[in-house]
Order: structure tokens, then C-alpha cells, then sequence
């Protein structure tokens, strides 16, 4: 795979190392949590800059007993 190339370089530690900063993720459940510190959301014609944003996803596929296909 193509993207594990960078990884052990000094340019790849540096992402990393950016990353870590910036996300902070937790996995329980099924249940994804991401943190992420120092955001900006831009459009065409605005910019949006808040401290902190936390999104919260899940599997969209329904496992259960009670599925309709």
C-alpha cells in the first residue's frame, strides 16, 4: 500500500506528530469519537474558527435482526 511509504520517514513522523495534535480519537462499541482541537471550516466566501469539535460516527450498516433489505 502505497501510503505506509511515508510513514518512517521525517516527513511522515512530522503528519504524525501534527495529527496527534490536533485529533484525539477514541473506538468503543462500534462507536468512533474524534476531537478535534484548533478547527477551521471554510467556504468560498467565509471562515469559521472554532476551539473544538467533536464528531461522533457509527457503522451505518444494519446488523440487527430486525433489517429490511
Amino acid at each position: 500500500m502505497a501510503y505506509h511509504l511515508y510513514r518512517n520517514t521525517t516527513l511522515g513522523n512530522s503528519c504524525q506528530e501534527s495529527l496527534d495534535e490536533l485529533i484525539q480519537a477514541q473506538f468503543c462499541d462500534n462507536v468512533w469519537t474524534f476531537v478535534l482541537n484548533g478547527i477551521e471550516f471554510r467556504e468560498v466566501t467565509k471562515l469559521i474558527k472554532v476551539d473544538k469539535v467533536k464528531i461522533i460516527a457509527c457503522n451505518g450498516k444494519n446488523t440487527g435482526s430486525n433489517a429490511t433489505e
